[in-house]
């Protein structure tokens, strides 16, 4: 886990607890800040700091975290750095801010990096539990999980995925397009596809794997075509979007929408109606 962070930074991290180190905002020539446990704390090689003392990553060593993670091979996730992330080989999602380079509509690259948002991926086992009980107590059906960025959706959809797999054996088909869902244990019935776009990996998928579950992350109001798709072929979708409000969901096709407040943390659930499930 974070083998690209280049050794100088690396001190900032030797007195704390990694288990609890959700993300890591690396920005050139700024103070070092990273989420521990939910809170944005400075780091200096001595631990946690103010802002006064904090390391202060400069433009060659954000630049060369980006070129440590990607193998010494930006050519090879140009794909990637288009959308702006990388994948690190652990698992970690590599968010990048800089200057995007278009042609008409197409991002042709991101060049002058300034800032990186290093997400750390978590193991939470039985956080989904809740999830699954309330949820599946009548058999699978399709949810959707909904929460601001930061509130656990992804490490809920490794758990949830996980306990499909353990207490159902069903055959489940994970659509990882950033390489970050499939960071962990998901299971022995688990099948991955990494780096598709959603409609790809559905398509090629269901017509190669025979799912009985999709699971993916992060939905995009052009990704329900691919959902739709899947939930008429009878397949059951799980899936997280950035979204508060079950109103705001573009089109209804899960079964239960969680909305969680934060890691495992159920709000409420409600049918695909919108009313409330116990």
């Amino acid at each position: 886990m974070l083998d690209f962070f280049p050794p100088r930074l690396m001190f900032a991290l030797r007195h704390i607890n990694l288990n609890f180190l959700y993300e890591l905002r690396v920005r050139a020539d700024k103070p070092l800040r990273a989420n521990i446990g939910g809170n944005f704390v400075f780091l200096s090689e001595n631990g946690v700091c103010s802002a006064g003392e904090a390391l202060i990553p400069t433009s060659d060593e954000v630049r060369g975290i980006l070129l440590a993670a990607s193998e010494y091979s930006v050519y090879a996730v140009e794909n990637q750095i288009r959308q702006g992330f990388v994948t690190g080989s652990g698992g970690e999602r590599i968010g990048i801010a800089g200057s995007f380079v278009y042609e008409g509509e197409k991002v042709l690259s991101v060049n002058q990096i300034t800032s990186l948002c290093i997400r750390i991926p978590h193991a939470v086992k039985d956080c989904a539990s809740d999830i699954y009980r309330r949820c599946f107590a009548d058999g699978l059906c399709s949810v959707l999980i909904l929460s601001p960025p930061g509130e656990g959706k992804t490490t809920v959809l490794r758990d949830l995925c996980r306990l499909i797999c353990e207490r159902t054996m069903e055959n489940v088909l994970v659509s990882d397009e950033r390489g970050e869902l499939s960071a962990g244990d998901l299971g022995q019935t688990a099948d991955i596809i990494r780096y598709a776009d959603k409609l790809t990996a559905f398509t090629a998928g269901i017509r190669a794997m025979r799912p009985d579950v999709i699971v993916t992350d992060e939905l995009l109001p052009e990704d329900y075509r691919a959902v739709k798709r899947a939930v008429e072929s009878g397949i059951y979708v799980l899936a997280s979007a950035h979204l508060k409000r079950y109103e705001d969901v573009p089109e209804k096709l899960f079964s239960r929408y969680v909305l969680l407040n934060g890691l495992g943390k159920v709000e409420k659930i409600l049918a695909q109606g919108g009313e409330d499930v116990a």
